[in-house]
């Protein structure tokens, strides 16, 4: 049984019947009835022919050796590289949502984020072969333009899987939700990727005859040949102190983040990827043991860091005395729709206006300067990354451990947490060393096209 076709009230029709429409083809029926007035809603031939193309996935290796002798003719290859990877997933995730539930798709927050994919496929699919350098530079302020609308997609998403809870199963939220946020990873990769290509290759340095020397050799676009874990732990436990001594007061006091291991292992990676993983996962332990009463009148126990270098990976253990995760938490700790404290997390959530997954997040806001671009340098495609003022610490989100997998996951690590209820809690991050592996994305829409 499906819903009237010429009425959007559902309250006449079965929950379950709300919960399980099969046809795709219904489905953008009553998007477009719904929406009458949106033509982002209604069925697109253009949008069933990209559906059908698959996603090209890239490695940190491949990005890496085709940036590194970077020449105009290899700029325009990305630009068209992206050029058609940029719509065809988009696409994709467009038919996603387009098979949701009728009453999933009404949401607000849900509609508001179809409605930004639909803008950015209609404009990306629509541009010709790049072909010169000032062509290459016209789309570049177009994906720099989309990327600056984008940033409210994050929060957005979070706030409407938590409205549409009982509208579907969890477990299909949760799936859904990861999908589009792996593939948003994706996007932003290969985009911001290019968008540095193009800074490098217009760089004085860049020219052979340049007696320039080169600033940032270690820097191929986004990716970082030497990433180095000891001091990716140092700088973000540097931001989270100071951002919790900001929020508690001066007298409060701050664990300090102890680092042993192999401290000199480094790997390619991009950096705002693992600062955001990082400072994650200390925000969360060094919060914990601030809140444990019991060390208000003697020094907290410090946060442990040991980072570990094998032939393949780097796993970093960081292992705090803050309590353990509460049990009633626990099993929801991975889930974006599911677990208790659902009305605080809204409220929290529509505190949040942007949020792009960067380290400079959990920044406070008397400091407004980028971390990364310590080690970045300066680049004037960041300005992509730019994020809150400040989060504080009060304002849990519940979605920082569930982000953080999506991202360790998607250039093949993990990240996995055991909690000693009463004790603390020890995290897992392990890393690529290698950057040999695909990135993790969905190559092919849930269902048929229309």
């Amino acid at each position: 049984m499906f819903l009237p076709r010429t009425s959007p009230n559902c309250s006449n029709v079965s929950r379950k019947s709300i919960l399980y429409l099969s046809s795709t083809r219904y489905a953008c029926r009553a998007l477009s009835h719904v929406h009458r007035k949106h033509a982002a809603y209604r069925p697109s031939t253009a949008l069933d022919d990209w559906v059908q193309r698959e996603a090209r996935p890239i490695s940190l290796r491949q990005l890496t050796f085709f940036g590194r002798t970077l020449t105009q003719s290899r700029l325009l290859e990305s630009a068209n590289y992206v050029r058609t990877e940029l719509p065809t997933r988009i696409a994709h995730r467009l038919r996603d949502m387009q098979t949701l539930p009728y009453v999933v798709v009404t949401n607000p927050h849900i509609s508001h984020v179809y409605d930004l994919y639909f803008k950015a496929f209609e404009r990306f699919r629509r541009i010709p072969e790049i072909k010169s350098l000032e062509e290459n530079d016209n789309y570049v302020k177009i994906v720099n333009e989309t990327l600056r609308e984008h940033a409210t997609i994050i929060p957005r998403l979070a706030t409407g899987v938590l409205e549409i809870q009982g509208l579907m199963e969890p477990e299909e939220t949760d799936k859904f939700m990861t999908t589009l946020l792996r593939s948003r990873i994706s996007r932003r990769v290969i985009a911001e990727q290019h968008l540095a290509l193009t800074d490098t290759f217009h760089s004085p340095w860049h020219c052979p005859e340049s007696k320039i020397e080169e600033p940032n050799s270690d820097f191929v676009g986004e990716i970082f040949l030497r990433c180095n874990a000891k001091e990716i732990v140092e700088r973000c436990a540097t931001a989270t102190q100071k951002l919790l001594r900001q929020s508690y007061g001066a007298s409060c006091r701050i664990p300090e983040v102890r680092v042993e291991g192999h401290l000199d292992a480094t790997f390619p990676y991009i950096v705002t990827h693992l600062e955001y993983i990082v400072g994650e996962l200390l925000r969360n332990s060094i919060q914990a043991v601030v809140e444990q009463r019991k060390y208000r009148d003697v020094d907290p126990p410090p946060i442990e860091v040991l980072i570990c270098e094998t032939r393949q990976h780097v796993i970093l253990r960081i292992s705090d005395q803050g309590g353990g995760v509460p049990r009633e938490i626990l099993p929801y700790l991975w889930s974006f729709s599911k677990g208790p404290r659902r009305e605080k997390r809204l409220h929290n959530l529509h505190q949040v206006p942007k949020m792009l997954g960067t380290l400079q997040e959990v920044k406070a806001s008397s400091d407004q300067s980028s971390i990364v671009n310590d080690t970045a340098g300066d680049s004037k495609h960041r300005s992509s990354l730019s994020s809150l003022a400040s989060r504080s610490p009060q304002l849990r989100l519940g979605i920082g451990l569930p982000m953080s997998r999506i991202y360790a996951e998607y250039w093949a690590g993990s990240l996995e947490l055991h909690s000693l209820e009463g004790y603390g809690v020890d995290c897992f991050l392990q890393v690529s060393k290698l950057g040999n592996k695909n990135e993790r994305l969905t190559t092919r829409a849930s269902m048929d096209a229309v």
